[in-house]
């Protein structure tokens, strides 16, 4: 009895609002500090933007106007083949139609998930991380610091081929703010019809403020890239690698010849006519060079401000300055150094490091750093006057001048890729 009556004097005594507002203070300060212990791994899935908003140049004589204009300049010179001139315009349109009409489904998948999609999403979490979750909003927070999110690249390397994109993506690398796949996807060219799901899967996990990465040099030369590229994530960042376009065919060469030894020589590839000189631009290791024609397409979707463009030579003899440009233009703060790099005399160009430790600097495989083969002088000579009006537009059209015409005189070909 004296219980009951202490009890009912102290529930006369304290209003029950002020019981209930105590109670609810209680518990939302237990919420409060639950999420909190988790903090550091709360991931919100952020809004991708892959809403196709149409060309920035509609006229699509453009592209025709331009290569007139550059082939007219080299009168004399050799055209592109004729089976390219008589490409089916409607099967290529059809093939972009088909893929991208996939594209859109898949973005509609995501706008509304599948329940099959949702359930591999669930077991995923479940088997790779630790979860708790509240009663009352079956709101799921993941725990485990090292988690990550597959996303879609904010950035790509397109090319060029043999420029030194392999060596400028293992720099990026290094950043720890940077995260990108180590093989070339070849998506946008070769396994478009495979969808972004298998495309996105491909990615490296990432954590929120870091980059995803890729790099497939044959983008910057694949006519349909750049309208995929743009109908994936239209503010993408474009990174391009170019190299002088006489070093980087030699250097094409090199790589071709290792692997297939019979080729015929590189003045015989190079040559319709040597005789008359007609050069052959229909050869991909000449015709890659020509940077203004490839250059065209992407300006037809991208401006300049989300591309740019890294000096191959620079990059050698100035690794850490060409990745200051680089990691300002991603936005990253510029951690990647010049206690990063160690220049291999045997090799020709830098290898990595890591600035803390004395361990051997890591360099780029067999496969890059190859002796050159000796080219006949004329025919570098007879190259160098073929490019130097390309080069002239691709500096005009970029705003930056490589200086590729100083080296007319050097013997390039003694140079290693």
């Amino acid at each position: 009895m004296a219980f009951w009556s202490s009890t009912s004097v102290f529930t006369s005594k304290v209003p029950r609002k002020i019981l209930f507002m105590f109670t609810l203070s209680l518990s939302v300060t237990y919420l409060f500090y639950s999420l909190m212990s988790c903090y550091n791994s709360l991931q919100f899935p952020l809004q991708e933007n892959y809403v196709y908003q149409g060309r920035l140049v509609t006229e699509e004589t453009t592209f025709v106007t331009l290569r007139e204009k550059l082939y007219s300049v080299s009168q004399g010179f050799t055209e592109f083949t004729e089976a390219e001139r008589t490409t089916s315009v409607s099967t290529v349109k059809e093939r972009d139609a088909e893929a991208e009409q996939r594209t859109v489904e898949w973005i509609r998948t995501q706008a509304s998930p599948t329940k099959s999609a949702a359930a591999y999403h669930t077991t995923a979490l479940e088997r790779e991380h630790q979860e708790f979750s509240t009663t009352d909003s079956e709101l799921r927070v993941n725990c485990t610091s090292d988690y990550g999110e597959k996303k879609l690249p904010q950035a790509i390397i397109i090319g060029v081929k043999k420029g030194g994109t392999r060596a400028l993506l293992e720099a990026l690398r290094v950043h720890p703010d940077v995260r990108a796949v180590g093989n070339e996807p070849h998506f946008f060219d070769r396994n478009y019809e495979k969808g972004l799901d298998w495309y996105r899967d491909l990615m490296p996990s990432t954590l929120e403020g870091q980059i995803t990465m890729e790099k497939t040099p044959s983008y910057f030369v694949t006519n349909h890239a750049p309208k995929r590229i743009h109908s994936m994530a239209r503010d993408i960042k474009l990174i391009i690698v170019v190299r002088n376009p006489v070093t980087r065919a030699i250097s094409d060469y090199t790589q071709t010849l290792s692997k297939k030894p019979e080729i015929p020589t590189f003045e015989v590839l190079a040559f319709k006519n040597r005789t008359l000189g007609l050069i052959d631009a229909s050869w991909s290791a000449l015709r890659i060079g020509i940077y203004a024609l490839h250059l065209e397409s992407w300006m037809q979707y991208f401006p300049l401000s989300q591309m740019h463009f890294v000096s191959g030579e620079r990059l050698i003899v100035d690794p850490a300055g060409e990745m200051a440009k680089v990691q300002d233009f991603l936005g990253l703060k510029r951690i990647v150094t010049d206690k990063h790099f160690y220049f291999n005399k045997t090799k020709g160009f830098p290898c990595l490091k890591k600035p803390e430790d004395s361990s051997t600097p890591r360099c780029l495989g067999k496969s890059k750093g190859r002796t050159h083969p000796k080219i006949d002088p004329d025919v570098i000579r007879r190259l160098h006057k073929f490019y130097k009006p390309f080069n002239m537009m691709f500096y005009q059209m970029t705003g930056q001048n490589f200086e590729w015409e100083l080296e007319d005189d050097r013997e390039s070909h003694s140079s290693q890729d």
